[in-house]
């Protein structure tokens, strides 16, 4: 059968990664890459370095608020799907490339897969909760990475179709982790030892679109003269030149441009803490065992702060502050997103669900 996967960011291609292996050993798969990380230091090697066969639709939406940015990738959606046909469609997180790949499906009655379904934050400030909650809601197959996920479901009323597979970020980084450690020369790159410097990252509104929330988290960092990298997303770089923040970095900061895949999950891997906004790091973080710091007041992966593997912070200085110095997680680190597996149990699940030609 031909089955359509709509990506556009990250997370989305990290995701995708395993799965399209696994989908290709029986179907016709058709990539939609919808442009959303449209920026090539970003977006470049996301193919290469995890291995993914080409978009046969490259849509080169970019940037945009999010009511244009969704309504361009809408209508360009429906166009491509009108033409492929697909048996179903498959969305992944809780983007705008998400929510537009669903609602382009159903409304063409084509059947909706989502692979990370259940998610919530109940953070309704946030946009990729409502991106979460409407593209469940559109969904005939909803891939729930834990019990946690189900729950939320149910209490929405929504029980037919759920699957707990577990995380395809195990498969991706099972795969990814063994590449980093054989190619990647990152640590090298910015003369860093294992366990001796902690890895930044931010790019969430909440965070980069107020001027005192960056200025607390730089400065917080500052205080603690930890050595900290900071690959600095091109979104999050503007917000700093439009605050005037952009030279007054502390220095223990090392500033990088967007880095690729390998590079990225081997300075989670090694690094001694992990300061994120982030949810796709939080959950990387916690699968490779590295202690996150979440700069955010909530999150939806609460099973990593029900662990004691991370701490939520948001932009509170002081907070920031005194997690840096103690925040020191248990020996213990449950297994919440396994086992390895969870695209292989996707794709048996869709070959059993999808109708026979």
């Amino acid at each position: 059968m031909k089955i359509a996967s709509v990506v556009g960011a990250r997370p989305q291609f990290i995701k995708l990664a395993p799965l399209s292996k696994e989908l290709r050993k029986n179907h016709r798969e058709v990539l939609i890459d919808t442009g959303q990380h449209y920026d090539d230091e970003m977006a470049s090697n996301f193919y290469s370095e995890l291995k993914i066969p080409k978009p046969d639709h490259s849509l080169g939406i970019g940037s945009a608020d999010h009511g244009e940015q969704t309504g361009k990738m809408l209508i360009a959606l429906e166009k491509v799907l009108i033409s492929e046909e697909p048996a179903l469609a498959i969305v992944f997180g809780d983007t705008n490339s998400t929510l537009a790949g669903a609602l382009a499906a159903c409304k063409l009655n084509i059947p909706v897969a989502h692979v990370e379904a259940g998610l919530r934050s109940y953070d309704r400030t946030m946009p990729e909760e409502h991106n979460r909650v409407l593209t469940d809601h559109v969904s005939s197959l909803l891939f729930c990475p834990t019990e946690t996920a189900k729950n939320n479901l149910k209490h929405e009323g929504i029980t037919k179709g759920v699957h707990v597979v577990g995380d395809v970020m195990l498969d991706a980084l099972d795969m990814s982790r063994k590449a980093a450690e054989k190619h990647s020369t990152v640590l090298e790159q910015f003369k860093l030892k294992k366990g001796e410097y902690q890895l930044l990252t931010v790019h969430r509104p909440s965070n980069t679109d107020i001027k005192e929330n960056l200025r607390n988290i730089l400065n917080a960092i500052g205080n603690s003269k930890f050595t900290t990298v900071f690959p600095v997303h091109p979104r999050t770089a503007k917000m700093l030149k439009e605050h005037g923040l952009e030279d007054k970095i502390p220095e223990n900061i090392i500033t990088t441009k967007p880095l690729g895949h390998m590079d990225t999950i081997w300075l989670e891997a090694n690094a001694a803490l992990v300061l994120t906004d982030s949810g796709g790091v939080q959950k990387e973080a916690y699968i490779l065992g590295t202690p996150c710091i979440t700069l955010r007041d909530t999150t939806e992966w609460v099973e990593t702060v029900n662990a004691k593997w991370n701490m939520l912070v948001g932009a509170d200085p002081k907070k920031i502050h005194e997690a840096i110095l103690h925040f020191n997680p248990p020996k213990y680190r449950p297994q919440v997103f396994g086992p390895v597996g969870a695209s292989e149990r996707i794709a048996k699940t869709i070959d059993e669900s999808l109708p026979r030609a």
